[in-house]
């Protein structure tokens, strides 16, 4: 099991954690996994959940979407929970400790680490089991939610395909364009999604803190404008009260570097959760090892920041410039 910070408050639980274990022998011959093929022509849409054993609003949405009996129109339809044995650990009384068992799930996804027979844990394990069906999706969500309490985000990665399936969905109002983590790959970009010549596509969404009520509110209708930009299903096969009205715009961040922590000697200068945007470049943001970090350019936003995971070469936060 991965170490939690203890010295950090915890966030209060304000959501319940569904019993998912009813869902578990699936109907793909894959556990926890779901797929429905409308036998008319379309896309092959998933939508994923807990890539993080803890994040939990995207559980309820699968768990809504398949409680609803919502089916693909056209195209084929894949809910899933990924991550089950992680989730299946959460604890309240250490509530970050359940994000992974072994290593994180979020960054296993090259061919490299998954065709290594030599590599064992409890996540690859679960991505081999699932690869097969992911290598068959044309359009991925994945529902993810942050350590910190901050404005829920779309992480389109670094393509222009990405960007524009984020501006198609429309929601949330920010969309953070990055290359990943320098841990290793995220599902979001595993593959063809990470190929700028293919069409498919995915997108993660960051839909708020763990486990705030609004989260959940965010991730219900993430999936809904999703299966909808996708068409697969139509209005009327949305949940009532999923859709949610869409922000007056949305910005686009560019993270241009991490900061990575070099060991367990990092701190920020402030109560920093997310988007917080400095005016001038060189300003102190924090301290690793005793040396300041500063900002690298004017306008310079912080895009996840936590020390909530923190252990030598972990991204503590990312930096973003605001693209006109």
């Amino acid at each position: 099991m991965n170490n939690e910070s203890l010295t950090l408050d915890a966030y209060p639980v304000e959501v319940e954690f569904p019993d998912i274990r009813p869902y578990a022998e699936g109907n793909c011959g894959i556990p926890y996994v779901f797929t429905f093929d409308s036998g008319v022509a379309g896309p092959h849409v998933m939508v994923n959940a807990l890539t993080h054993g803890n994040e939990v609003c995207g559980a309820i949405t699968v768990k809504g979407l398949l409680d609803a009996g919502v089916k693909p129109r056209r195209g084929r339809v894949t809910f899933a929970f990924a991550n089950v044995d992680a989730y299946a650990c959460f604890d309240p009384a250490r509530p970050d400790a359940s994000r992974f068992v072994d290593q994180d799930f979020n960054r296993v996804w090259t061919s490299a680490v998954l065709d290594d027979a030599s590599r064992d844990s409890s996540e690859l394990r679960r991505a081999r089991a699932m690869r097969p069906v992911i290598d068959t999706v044309d359009l991925l969500l994945d529902l993810h939610s942050m350590h910190e309490k901050s404005r829920p985000l779309i992480v389109s990665g670094p393509l222009d395909k990405g960007i524009a399936l984020a501006r198609a969905l429309g929601a949330p109002a920010d969309v953070i364009v990055d290359e990943g983590h320098p841990e290793g790959r995220r599902m979001r970009d595993y593959a063809d999604f990470g190929d700028p010549a293919s069409a498919r596509n995915a997108l993660l969404i960051e839909c708020g803190q763990h486990w705030e009520t609004s989260a959940v509110t965010v991730a219900r209708d993430s999936a809904a404008r999703f299966l909808l930009n996708a068409g697969v299903i139509d209005a009327q096969d949305v949940p009532t009260g999923w859709l949610q009205p869409l922000p007056a715009t949305q910005r686009v961040v560019r993270v241009t570097e991490p900061v990575v922590a070099n060991s367990m000697d990092f701190r920020f200068a402030g109560p920093y959760t997310g988007l917080e945007t400095f005016m001038e470049a060189g300003t102190v943001i924090g301290w690793c090892d005793g040396e300041p970090v500063v900002t690298p350019y004017p306008n310079c936003v912080l895009v996840m920041p936590s020390l909530r995971q923190l252990r030598p070469g972990v991204t503590v936060v990312r930096l973003g410039q605001l693209e006109a």
